[in-house]
């Protein structure tokens, strides 16, 4: 077989597998004290905790003879593979990382990053998001990406304002209620 039709190493799996980067191009990777750490636990735990498991199973598995046919040989490598990927994705994060500190905010009366603001759209309920990093957005927890719609719409509004947002079914007016900065543990 022709040496143009075969893969010479499995970097280039790698790369197809880690994730993409959410930032446009050129655009600064804010992220709250909070999120930073998460991201340096996640490192740590997978430098120090999970990848040392997985080595000393891999190590104990060749020592058993065929790795062909061996499933914890087969299957640690594998984890291995993804760890390392996992690792090299956050250790990115982290180097372009900008920590922002919400408590240090001086406009206190406009929405900026960090800001927690309840709004309320057509139906009058009320609803709070935290305006956060890309790598700690979480809906399920109220938090936005700065680089949402949601969040693009409410950066700069004061409280009163009403902004306009664009929504699957279409454009949607809202108004802003309450915001506020708090300390990092006041957050939702």
């Amino acid at each position: 077989m022709s040496k143009a039709f075969t893969k010479e190493t499995d970097e280039d799996d790698d790369e197809e597998l880690e994730p993409q980067n959410a930032l446009p191009a050129g655009a600064k990777n804010y992220i709250t004290r909070p999120g930073f750490d998460r991201l340096k636990t996640e490192i740590h735990d997978l430098l120090y905790v999970q990848r040392p498991k997985v080595v000393e199973i891999v190590s104990w598995a060749a020592g058993n003879g065929d790795r062909s046919e061996n499933g914890d040989y087969i299957y640690g490598k594998k984890r291995l593979g993804e760890i390392d990927r996992r690792l090299r994705h956050l250790t990115k994060k982290l180097e372009s990382a900008e920590v922002v500190d919400s408590n240090k905010q001086r406009h206190l009366k406009q929405i900026f990053f960090g800001a927690t603001v309840t709004y309320a759209g057509a139906t009058g309920e009320p609803r709070t998001v935290t305006i956060v990093g890309v790598d700690e957005a979480d809906i399920e927890k109220n938090l936005v990406s700065w680089i949402s719609p949601i969040a693009r719409a409410l950066m700069k509004a004061r409280e009163g304002d009403t902004v306009e947002i664009r929504t699957p079914t279409g454009r949607e007016s809202i108004e802003v209620l309450q915001i506020r900065y708090g300390t990092d543990e006041d957050r939702p």
